[in-house]
Order: C-alpha cells, then structure tokens, then sequence
C-alpha cells in the first residue's frame, strides 16, 4: 500500500518495503518570505514567483516519513504584556409595531396637567402696542347651571389666574378666585386692569392671585370668536414641534395642557379669537420636559417624546381636531352674513394632510363637459 511522504519539498508516495535511505529528496529547512523574495532556509536559491517556489526541489537526501509535520506552536502573550479589554456588547433595539405600541401604550384619561409658556420679548412689546388696557372689557366670573351641566370632569376653570379643575358637582360650590380684568403689558411692565400690581417678571405675573371673588366659570364666554388656525409641525429624534399659527397670542389667557398621549390647546388671540384643538399624539411624549413658547406671529409647542425615534404622524389615524365641525360652525354664525372673502386668512385655515398631499401632487386642472 502506497503512503504519502510527509517531507517538505517532496509530496511522493512510496511503498514502506521499499524505503531507502536515498529516497527522498526534501528541504530540512523552514519557507522564507523576505522582500518579495521566496526560498527556503536550508538553501540558497530565491525566487519571486511562488509557483516556482513550490516547485523547488528538495536540496537533501533521506528517507520517506508518513508522519504529519507537527503544527506551529503559537507562543502566547507574556503576561507582562496589557491584555486586550473584552469587546462590549451593543444591542440595538429596533422600532416597535404598531400592534405593541398600542398594547404598551398609556391611557388617554390620565389626568393632564399645564404645560409651561415662554414668551419672548417681542410678543410682550407687541402686547404693549395693542394697549388693551383701553379696552373696557371685564371676564364674566360665573356659567350658567345648563353650561356647567354640561361640563366634563378634567375641566379647568376659564376665569384668569385660577387654576381649578372640575371633578365634579361638588366643584361648583368652590369659591373661584380670579381677575376680572384684562391683563396689560406696558413699557416692559405687565399687570392685570383690576388691580394693578406691576411686575417685569412674566412668571411672577403670571403666578398672581386672583383680586375678586366669585363662582367657577367651567365654559368658554361668548364674546369670544372661535376659529380655526393654520397649524404645522416637524420632528426631531427627541422632539416634536408643533406650531399653531394665532397672531399676539394672550399668554394670560391661554392654556396647552397634555399628558403622555393626548395634546389640548387652548389659544386666545387678537383680543377676541379663541383657537381650540385636542389632539391623541401618535407616540408617547414626557410631559415634565415639554413646554410652550410664544411669539407674536405663532405659538409653539415643544413636546419631549418619551424615547428617541421617528413618529410617523403627529396624530393617530382616529384622532380629530376636537370639535372641529362646532368651531366651523360658531365661525360661520359669527361672521356677518353677504360678508365677502376675498382673501383666505391664518384664522380661517386648517391644516390637514390631504390637502398637503394634494399640494406636492398637484391639483388637476377643472374639466369642463363638451356639449
């Protein structure tokens, strides 16, 4: 039976009855590969291509061997040397579905609380121009008992600077503190036109008590005007903007309340308008990190998403602008009738994504039938 020679440079098999001590020819030494150059090291001869290496003949003598070449000893590292620190492990989560975002997601009857309002210097200067102080306007301080019939729990009180909430039938017996006036920004001071107590620091004007004392007042007063306002929004990994597009917002008298799930706006603009919108949000928001900010041409709200990623909308599919179709309507009582529109305004536009949709499409030409 013929066996394969394990002798470097050699390759052959042989019959072990028939084992010489010349029979094979084979290099003793160890390959080298030095500057392009290979050979081997118990002998001289060179070469740059490595098929004619291979094919070098053995330069000693010596019988056939059928044993396998021990494998290379790969000396480890000295214990003096650093050891290599253990590669940490990255575990990347990927987006959640849709089917497990609605079974983690909170509940939109959680109690929802006031989100903080920024205003900017110019929206106070812009304020002061209006001078409403000159306007004899007083906040009427109680509903009649058919509106806070109708009230549901979560309400708060729309007197200004009280912060009541409705829980119940029990709440109407509460004494309301509030101010009947209007508040008023002049020459960097700002004030309420009941009492007068003047500050330059909005948050301590905001944060002063009521000068008069009455009953809860759980529904919007009827002179004002509701309308609809032209809205926007764009997203960050960490943050959602949303924009509502009201000139000289009245930061005393509006209010963004949300919990984790669910946005309410509620916006007074230009003396008399009143913008109200209530949104289901598509992700979860924090609301401790969330906050508003005005300036004279919009009011922004800057919602903290919960964890970082993308939404795919601002709302879920279901959600609608509350009261939407009532707010068309009172819009439509208010306005005087055989009133021409010529021009669309900010106030008489919402924003939808249909009609985003058709913008960026193009809308098609109008038809006319031939006769």
């Amino acid at each position: 039976m013929a066996l394969l020679c394990y002798n470097k440079g050699c390759g052959q098999r042989f019959d072990p009855e028939h084992n010489a001590e010349d029979s094979c020819l084979y290099h003793p030494g160890v390959p080298i590969f030095h500057d392009a150059l290979k050979g081997w090291s118990c002998c001289k001869k060179r070469t740059t291509d490595f098929s004619e290496f291979l094919s070098i003949k053995g330069c000693t003598k010596g019988f056939h061997s059928k044993e396998k070449p021990p494998e290379p000893f790969n000396q480890g590292k000295t214990s003096d040397e650093p050891k290599a620190k253990p590669v940490e492990e990255l575990i990347v989560q990927g987006p959640k579905s849709a089917e497990k975002m609605l079974r983690e997601r909170p509940s939109s009857d959680e109690p929802r609380q006031l989100l903080p309002i920024k205003v900017s210097r110019s929206l106070e200067q812009a304020l002061e121009k209006l001078n409403l102080s000159s306007k004899d306007e007083t906040l009427e301080s109680s509903c009649t008992g058919e509106e806070a019939a109708q009230v549901r729990a979560g309400t708060m009180c729309k007197n200004a600077a009280c912060k009541a909430i409705y829980q119940g039938p029990e709440s109407n017996t509460e004494v309301c503190t509030f101010h009947p006036g209007v508040p008023v920004f002049h020459e960097g001071m700002k004030y309420w036109s009941c009492c007068g107590i003047k500050t330059t620091d909005f948050s301590a004007f905001m944060e002063q008590p009521g000068c008069s004392r009455g009953c809860h007042c759980w529904t919007e007063k009827k002179d004002k005007k509701a309308v609809l306002c032209r809205q926007d929004w764009h997203q960050t990994s960490s943050q959602v903007v949303v924009t509502v597009y009201a000139k000289n917002p009245l930061p005393a008298l509006s209010s963004v309340k949300a919990n984790r799930t669910v946005l309410e706006a509620h916006v007074i603009f230009e003396g008399n308008k009143i913008f109200r919108a209530e949104l289901e949000l598509w992700g979860t928001i924090d609301v401790e990190k969330s906050f508003v900010s005005m300036v004279p041409a919009k009011v922004e709200i800057m919602l903290c998403k919960a964890s970082p990623g993308s939404w795919a909308r601002l709302e879920l599919p279901q959600s609608k602008l509350q009261s939407c179709g009532e707010q068309e309507k009172e819009a439509a009582n208010t306005e005087e009738p055989g009133a021409a529109q010529d021009e669309d305004s900010d106030d008489s536009l919402s924003w939808s994504e249909e009609e985003d949709e058709e913008l960026e499409m193009g809308t098609p030409d109008m038809i006319t039938p031939s006769n």
